[in-house]
C-alpha cells in the first residue's frame, strides 16, 4: 500500500489523478438515484458502499473512512453537518467536499435509514498503515483520553466519537485537516473548533504519526 502520509506537505500528482478517477465513479453510481424518497435499501450500491466499501470497512484509494462500527449518534451528526455545509466546504478538504455534495441530497428520513442500515454491518479489523513511536504517542494521547476515553471508546455525552478501530490513515488525515483549519472552523461547529485547538498541540507530522500509532494499539478485536 502506498504511504498514506504527506510528502513534505505536498500531495503527489499520481495520488490526485487516482483520487478523482475513483471519485468520479462514485458520483456516476450515485447520480443514478434521482428520487431519493423512493430509495430505502438502494443506498447500499449508490451512496455508501461504492465509496466506503460493501462491508463499510473504508476505502483508502479515495480516503473514504470506515463506517462499520461507527456510533449512530456520531454518524447522524456528521451527515447533518455535511448536509448543512458545516463540514466539507473548505476548498482544501477535497474528500469533505465530495461527501458534502452527497449529503446535501439527503432528507431526515434518508439519514435515519442509512444509520439503521450501517448499524447492521459487522465490524472487521482495520489494516495498520501508519507506524510511529507508540510510547511517545501514548503520552500525547493523554489529552485525547479526556474526551475520547482511555481506550478510545468515545463519549457520547461529550460528543467525542470512538477512535479505536477507525482507519489510521483517516485519523491522520482528519488531524491534519483540523490543524490546518480545513475542518472544524465553521462558526456552528463548536466541537470542531475544540478539536482544532487539541490537534494543534501535536505540532507536526511526527506527533500525528505517533498518536495514531498508539491509537492502533487500542483497536477493537
Amino acid at each position: 500500500m502506498p504511504d498514506p502520509f504527506w510528502r513534505n506537505g505536498m500531495i503527489g500528482k499520481r495520488e490526485v489523478i487516482v483520487f478523482f478517477a475513483a471519485l468520479s465513479f462514485c458520483f456516476i453510481k450515485a447520480y443514478a438515484a434521482e428520487n431519493l424518497s423512493d430509495l430505502r435499501e438502494p443506498y447500499n450500491d449508490r451512496y455508501c458502499t461504492t465509496c466506503h466499501g460493501s462491508d463499510g470497512r473504508g476505502n483508502y484509494g479515495i480516503k473514504a473512512p470506515r463506517l462499520a462500527g461507527m456510533e449512530p449518534w456520531y454518524l447522524k451528526r456528521q451527515l447533518e453537518n455535511f448536509r448543512a455545509g458545516i463540514r466539507g466546504t473548505h476548498s482544501s478538504d477535497r474528500e469533505g467536499i465530495a461527501m458534502q455534495s452527497m449529503a446535501v441530497k439527503l432528507s431526515d428520513s434518508s439519514i435515519t435509514d442509512i444509520i439503521s442500515w450501517v448499524g447492521s454491518w459487522d465490524y472487521v479489523a482495520t489494516e495498520i498503515t501508519i507506524e510511529g513511536n507508540e510510547s511517545l504517542g501514548q503520552q500525547l494521547y493523554i489529552q485525547c483520553a479526556s474526551c475520547h476515553g482511555a481506550n478510545g471508546e468515545g463519549n457520547e455525552a461529550l460528543g467525542a466519537p470512538a477512535l479505536r478501530g477507525q482507519n489510521d490513515w483517516y485519523l491522520a488525515t482528519q488531524l491534519r485537516n483540523f490543524i490546518e483549519g480545513w475542518r472544524g472552523s465553521h462558526p456552528q461547529d463548536s466541537l470542531g473548533q475544540q478539536m482544532i485547538l487539541m490537534a494543534q498541540s501535536l505540532q507536526n507530522d511526527d506527533g500525528i504519526k505517533n498518536v495514531v500509532s498508539y491509537i492502533n494499539t487500542l483497536s477493537r478485536k
